[in-house]
């Protein structure tokens, strides 16, 4: 009679079962690592979306200076008899309402985020003259003063933000208000970066952040700045799973000239 007999491997083990053993090792990695590339790849495309609306909301604000008919303006008025005839101010698009029209235009060019989250501030800058005694004088002033041949002084404005300095956990409530550099996104008292809180709506700009009004000369002889912050925060798919992050903040900044209208 003849006798079969079951083959075996030479240790002993089923091929099978180290195959199983070695997928379960290989698949958390390699699923780790796929879905990793996949939210980078999102991530970047998400971030030029808000660098985008940062643009344009920057750009509205541009076109729609002081001279405009419905003006996106800062905390600081110009001196109406620089505006063209009949010297009349509209102060439409406010900071006191987060600037709706400006918000709006940001908001409108953006694909794939939750138009919703994105938020923006905004501030003014521009040159000053200083008295005889070497006080800050006035704002809306040229670059150089064509009397004296001398340049005045460029001054920088600040946005209030909520948000956290690279030691404070970002899990942790942002309830510590932080007056920064639109540009740099540094504290101007420590020099720190802040991540912004994204959840919720910047603070309230004041007159002490504007350095100029939202003027723009017919001659381009003044050099007013606007700069607008566009900030979002986006939770990935499938976010604590794996090295996943479970929140990331983006944040944007984009300067423009001011342009005369009208």
């Amino acid at each position: 009679m003849l006798k079969l007999r079951r083959r075996t491997s030479r240790a002993g083990s089923d091929p099978r079962g180290q195959t199983l053993v070695e997928t379960a090792l290989v698949l958390p990695l390699f699923v780790s690592v796929v879905f990793g590339i996949i939210v980078l790849g999102i991530a970047a495309f998400y971030q030029q979306q808000l660098t985008n609306a940062a643009r344009e909301g920057a750009r509205y604000a541009s076109i729609h200076s002081a001279t405009s008919q419905c003006p996106t303006v800062s905390n600081l008025p110009p001196d109406v008899s620089l505006l063209p005839a009949p010297n009349q101010y509209f102060a439409c698009d406010q900071p006191s309402r987060r600037w709706p029209l400006m918000l709006a235009a940001a908001q409108d060019k953006v694909f794939g985020l939750n138009r919703a989250g994105v938020r923006t501030t905004a501030c003014w800058s521009g040159y000053w003259t200083k008295d005889t005694n070497g006080n800050w004088a006035s704002y809306d002033q040229v670059a150089v003063d064509p009397a004296t041949s001398q340049p005045n002084e460029f001054r920088q404005c600040t946005v209030p933000v909520y948000g956290w300095t690279p030691s404070q956990n970002p899990d942790l409530d942002a309830s510590t208000i932080h007056t920064v550099n639109p540009r740099t996104l540094l504290d101007v008292s420590t020099a720190e970066a802040i991540r912004i809180d994204c959840s919720r709506d910047f603070p309230l700009t004041g007159s002490t952040n504007d350095m100029s009004s939202a003027y723009a000369a017919s001659n381009a002889t003044n050099s007013n700045q606007v700069t607008v912050i566009a900030c979002y925060q986006w939770t990935p798919p499938l976010s604590g799973f794996l090295l996943i992050p479970r929140k990331i903040l983006m944040q944007a900044s984009i300067s423009e000239a001011l342009e005369y209208q009208q």
